[in-house]
């Protein structure tokens, strides 16, 4: 498990800009069952989350549609919960960072760390926005 004063800025980068951070299954369940759309990012330490993941979900936002809901859970610190999330991301393995788009509690789209690593924050946000077209 991570350190608490590592992950607390990493964090505050999503939540600052309006995403709830989950900690318990209870609230993952209660999240990604919402009506509408729901916008799960699953947070990480790693550079590829700092320079490409976290960024471009939140350039993603800038958009005229965007989801309902925005969430996350970090990989590494909030155990129970990211194991939450990612039961609603199967078939899809355990990756993080990780970003998925629910619509009505299924999952519509999934962005996984192989979609992530290597990608400029632009490609990230663009491809999410392309869902957000579809779906919200």
């Amino acid at each position: 498990m991570y350190p608490e004063d590592l992950v607390m800025p990493m964090k505050h980068e999503l939540t600052d800009k309006g995403f709830q951070d989950l900690t318990t299954p209870e609230e993952v369940d209660n999240a990604i069952k919402k009506q509408g759309t729901t916008l799960v990012m699953v947070n990480s330490v790693c550079g590829c989350a700092a320079g490409a993941a976290r960024p471009g979900v939140i350039f993603s936002l800038t958009g005229d549609k965007k989801p309902d809901n925005l969430v996350t859970v970090f990989a590494g610190y909030d155990k129970e919960a990211v194991a939450e999330a990612r039961k609603f991301m199967a078939p899809f393995p355990p990756s993080s960072p990780s970003v998925a788009l629910f619509k009505d509690g299924e999952l519509v789209h999934m962005l996984e760390r192989h979609h992530i690593e290597g990608n400029p924050a632009g490609v990230i946000a663009a491809n999410l926005q392309a869902a957000y077209d579809e779906y919200c």
